[in-house]
């Protein structure tokens, strides 16, 4: 089980449309630059959506049919302008000066791109990824940009946040091990009850 909740930690706490598609159907499309903001800024306000605290399951891959509970807090910061994630696993001390795994996660628009940018507790690192809306408007999906802090342990590759209710959402990542080989993690949450 420990082995389960440190893979799952680190997949997950490391924790739509792939940029480059994006860009380039936009550009094939001829749409303006303005419509690629107001695409990012829509994107952000779907995901801003997701506010509150959320509690749930988190899978692997690499071992199927196993999971662990997690809890992941969203936070709107910053004046509106940026999305704050935490994850923790479920159980794990709220004490804030006991941060080795606990990850967060920023998305806020960039221009005209939806980033995400995550400080990664298991790769040491800050990966950047972009991403957007799909057509129906029930996921967001994000590509890798860059990272850094360096890949000697690994990197977060790609994150989908799947809307299925108010109170209902799915997280997919996947972090790349640093010999290349993907590690997918799936987070099935539900919308914390208010006491």
């Amino acid at each position: 089980m420990k082995t389960i909740s440190f893979l799952a930690s680190t997949m997950m706490l490391c924790v739509s449309t792939t940029t480059a598609w994006s860009q380039s159907a936009h550009q094939e499309n001829g749409d303006r630059p303005d419509s690629q903001q107001a695409s990012a800024q829509l994107a952000f306000a779907r995901l801003a959506t997701l506010a509150g605290n959320w509690t749930g399951q988190a899978g692997m891959s690499s071992q199927p049919g196993m999971s662990a509970p997690v809890r992941v807090s969203l936070r709107v910061t910053s004046g509106g302008s940026a999305l704050l994630q935490e994850m923790l696993p479920q159980g794990k001390s709220d004490d804030p000066s006991n941060g080795d795994d606990d990850p967060i996660t920023m998305l806020y628009v960039d221009g005209d791109r939806l980033i995400l940018l995550m400080y990664c507790d298991g790769g040491k690192n800050r990966a950047r990824l972009a991403g957007g809306l799909s057509p129906d408007g029930k996921t967001v999906a994000f590509d890798f940009l860059d990272v850094s802090g360096g890949t000697k342990y690994g990197y977060m590759h790609h994150a989908v946040f799947t809307f299925i209710d108010a109170d209902h959402h799915t997280e997919d990542w996947t972090y790349v091990l640093p010999e290349g080989k993907p590690l997918q993690g799936h987070i099935d949450l539900v919308r914390a009850k208010r006491i």
